[in-house]
């Protein structure tokens, strides 16, 4: 097979004459203390010396007389006569060919994350520091952080470091020094292709692939999921999605919205809507039972049946220490109803007393 080095030392026979920065290929003729000379008949005699000497020590190191190597012209004829050559350069130009043959094929390459920053994570591919944005990791790996908050990313970020992820070149920049990973298997546009088959309103059978403190991620197929907001998994109080789902089960969801290319579903839009259920049922003035299932800046959030709740405002009481005491989470007390619209999901509430 031929290789980058190849094909430009090919291009070197060609020409009559060296240029600078390019690669040619030689035999060892001599090594001495602090230099080596190679034969690059017919244009002369090559020298690795000074600082490309020191910076070659590691591939010297096992070379001897005879032996063919590789070297960048960075001097074409110094003050005595000899070539004056770069292995290490050579070396690095061979490595970044490499890299854009690697990038055009969007070959994938099994690394391991070096280190993390708020921006994504670090790798290393042939000595050549590489960056992987957050943006580019694999919906497994992406960091599902509320708000976009940088201190919570950089710490589910710093999580993958020493895993191996697989993942592919999409940027080289030699001047800098820097390739550019991504782990996504899809491309931007082959996501936004995947949406165009979904509408507001779909259902379907879905897989759990990210269970976080704000909702649950779901798969619609491969290249492609969306979320479930924690408001959106069921008619009754959420309060933590990990005590409903795991990653692998599967469930039903609607699509209730396309934007901005992400797709938003609901699980409980499945389920009948328990406030059609008591239209009639109660109205404003009734005094009825009700569990205190969550405490708030606002006060207390109390369940008169399943999926039907309403506030408890703070102002009822002279501060939220009071509150919390008169309404214990989890206890059942008697309350009066203060507003009550079944048609918009809402009802607020007076504390009676205990039942």
């Amino acid at each position: 097979m031929t290789t980058t080095m190849d094909t430009l030392v090919v291009e070197l026979d060609n020409q009559t004459e060296l240029e600078l920065d390019q690669i040619v290929e030689g035999q060892v003729i001599s090594i001495a203390k602090k230099a080596v000379y190679v034969d690059l008949a017919p244009h002369g005699t090559g020298i690795i010396f000074g600082r490309e000497f020191l910076n070659a020590r590691d591939i010297l190191r096992n070379t001897s007389i005879g032996d063919t190597v590789k070297g960048k012209v960075v001097e074409i004829e110094n003050e005595d006569g000899y070539i004056e050559l770069s292995l290490k350069e050579a070396r690095q130009a061979l490595i970044w060919g490499e890299a854009e043959k690697l990038m055009k094929a969007k070959t994938p390459m099994k690394l391991i994350v070096k280190d993390a920053n708020k921006g994504g994570i670090i790798l290393d591919w042939n000595g050549i520091q590489g960056f992987l944005p957050a943006s580019q990791l694999s919906a497994d790996h992406y960091p599902r952080v509320e708000d976009g908050d940088k201190d919570e990313i950089l710490k589910e970020l710093k999580k993958l470091v020493g895993e191996t992820l697989e993942v592919s070149i999409i940027n080289t920049n030699r001047k800098d020094g820097k390739l550019i990973f991504s782990e996504k298997g899809h491309t931007e546009e082959d996501k936004e292709k995947l949406i165009t088959h979904y509408n507001v309103g779909d259902e379907m059978e879905c897989e759990v692939t990210g269970v976080v403190d704000f909702g649950i991620f779901l798969k619609l197929e491969d290249g492609l999921e969306g979320l479930v907001h924690i408001s959106e998994i069921d008619w009754s109080l959420v309060d933590d999605p990990r005590k409903l789902y795991k990653i692998g089960d599967k469930t039903k969801a609607r699509i209730i919205e396309i934007k901005d290319g992400k797709v938003s579903l609901s699980i409980k839009a499945l389920k009948e809507n328990p406030w059609s259920r008591v239209e009639g049922k109660y109205n404003t003035g009734d005094i009825v039972s009700g569990v205190v299932i969550k405490h708030n800046k606002h006060g207390a959030l109390v369940s008169i049946e399943e999926g039907v709740a309403g506030l408890v405002h703070i102002s009822d009481f002279e501060n939220e220490d009071k509150l919390r005491e008169n309404l214990e989470l989890g206890k059942t007390y008697s309350f009066k109803i203060t507003l009550f619209n079944a048609a918009e999901q809402r009802m607020t509430l007076s504390f009676q007393g205990d039942k």
